[in-house]
Order: C-alpha cells, then sequence, then structure tokens
C-alpha cells in the first residue's frame, strides 16, 4: 500500500469522525487540532477506525507522533510495514489476570489492573477527591463518602459477574487511583451493565477511552454479547462520549431523568 492510499484512508477516516472537516483545506505539515475540532475521544476513533480500515495496530508510544496529517501518514505506513512482526497483546481470559500501561494522549501515563479488596482505602479517596458534580453524575444521589457496604460492593469483586479495572497514577513512588471502570452481569443473560468515573483532573486526557476499550475487550473475551448503562439525561457529556463509544440511545417516557444507552459487543 503506497503513501497516497494510505492518505486517502486518513482523510477518509478523519472525515468519517468529524464530518464538517474540509480535506481540501487541510494543510498537511501543520498541527490537525487546530484544523479540526477533534476531542481526546475522536482522536482514540480515529485509531480505532484505522485499525478497522487498514487492520493495523498504532501503539500508544506512537500516539505522539500523530500531530498532523503527513504524521499520521507516515505512522501508519511504519506500522503496516512492521505489523507481521509486532508481539500480540492478548486478554486474559481470567479478568483477574489483566494488567496493562497506557500513554495517553496528553502524555501522561497510567497502569490499569483489576481492583483488589485492598485498594478500599484508594477507592474512598478517589470518590472522596471527585467534584460534587461528578460524584452525582456517578452515583447519581448526593454523597461526600461511600458507606461502607458500598465501598465493599466497589471493591471486593469476582472478576467474573462483576469485574473492575482501575487506573492507577504513579505518584512519588505510589499508586492513587484516576479512573475505575466496571461491569455487571445481568443475571441470567449474556448482558452486562457499565458505570466509569475519572478524576476531574483526568478529563479530557483519553483516559475513559482507554478504560472503556479495556472492559469492552474483556467482556467480549468473556462471552458477553451487549452492554448497557444508565446515564442522567443531564450528563451530556456522558452522553456524548458514549455515542461516541457506539452506543445506542434509549429514552423512557416514564423515566425522563436518565437515558438508557446500549451497545452490542
Amino acid at each position: 500500500m503506497d503513501l497516497s492510499e494510505i492518505r486517502t484512508v486518513v482523510l477518509e477516516t478523519l472525515k468519517s469522525i468529524a464530518p464538517e472537516m474540509d480535506a481540501g483545506s487541510l494543510k498537511p505539515d501543520q498541527p490537525l487540532r487546530h484544523q479540526v475540532d477533534l476531542d481526546s475521544m475522536d482522536w482514540l476513533n480515529v485509531i480505532a477506525g484505522l485499525h478497522e480500515k487498514l487492520h493495523v495496530d498504532i501503539p500508544e508510544s506512537d500516539y505522539g507522533r500523530l500531530g498532523t496529517l503527513d504524521a499520521i501518514v507516515a505512522c501508519v505506513a511504519s506500522n503496516l510495514a512492521a505489523r507481521d512482526t509486532r508481539p500480540k497483546n492478548p486478554v486474559p481470559t481470567d479478568p483477574a489476570k489483566f494488567a496493562r500501561t497506557h500513554q495517553l494522549l496528553d502524555g501522561r501515563q497510567v497502569s490499569v489492573r483489576p481492583i483488589r479488596k485492598e485498594d478500599a482505602q484508594l477507592e474512598a479517596d478517589f470518590v472522596r477527591h471527585l467534584s460534587s458534580e461528578s460524584r452525582y453524575e456517578r452515583f447519581m444521589v448526593s454523597m461526600n463518602e461511600l458507606p461502607p457496604s458500598k465501598l465493599k460492593y466497589l471493591t471486593e469483586v469476582d472478576a467474573d459477574h462483576h469485574v473492575a479495572l482501575v487506573a492507577m497514577e504513579n505518584r512519588d513512588g505510589r499508586e492513587v487511583e484516576v479512573g475505575v471502570a466496571r461491569y455487571v452481569i445481568v443475571p441470567g443473560t449474556t448482558c452486562c451493565e457499565f458505570a466509569i468515573a475519572v478524576d476531574d483532573a483526568w478529563h479530557g486526557s483519553g483516559l475513559a477511552g482507554s478504560l472503556m476499550g479495556d472492559l469492552i475487550e474483556i467482556a467480549r473475551e468473556r462471552g458477553v454479547t451487549e452492554m448497557e448503562g444508565f446515564v442522567l439525561a443531564v450528563n451530556h457529556k456522558m452522553l456524548k462520549f458514549a455515542r461516541q463509544l457506539g452506543f445506542t440511545m434509549h429514552r423512557d417516557a416514564d423515566d425522563r431523568d436518565t437515558v438508557h444507552v446500549v451497545r452490542m459487543l
């Protein structure tokens, strides 16, 4: 595949994410963020789109190289050339053994692993550090502290019907929780309900997209066929995020406060 063909696919992928983009006016050697309105989730969708169209894996260590159209084309070309020798990173069958490091779009790095009961204090501190708005959007009630029973439920999971991943930042030699995503299997089905929360300081970093990507990957590996969630109708950022992930929106005439989001896996 030559560079002109790769460029065509890259432009088609960008256009599918940002339909208002004028491909003819793009300056290929200038930063795309100054020319196209793409947020962090949009960038992850561009990368996913290139994977789908070209079967190319762009490692997170290359994300910093994707600033211009020319740079994306060059990066895709080099990864296409190397894809047959690139080591695979399969998801363990047992989610409890999952561990991964992410280099985020804003340059920060986090490690993602399953939550453990020993993380109870980290989880409590994480929720306490969220803004009151973020806590309400996540739990749909006003609260400052997690009750002991809720804290136990969130941290003592079976990694089978209840899977939870935490994102940790190494801060001065200690782990600090900055995000968590989880799903719980709906009894008697192959459907699961997800929930996610990210520290306010990490909004827009791409962390939420990375966590959901990991969660969806595990769910598929375990035979889950459908993922659903319930989002406050006023939480427009989360609804946009769900749409970007491919979820469809369903409104219940009897419940105008929440939106039911669903995605087939």
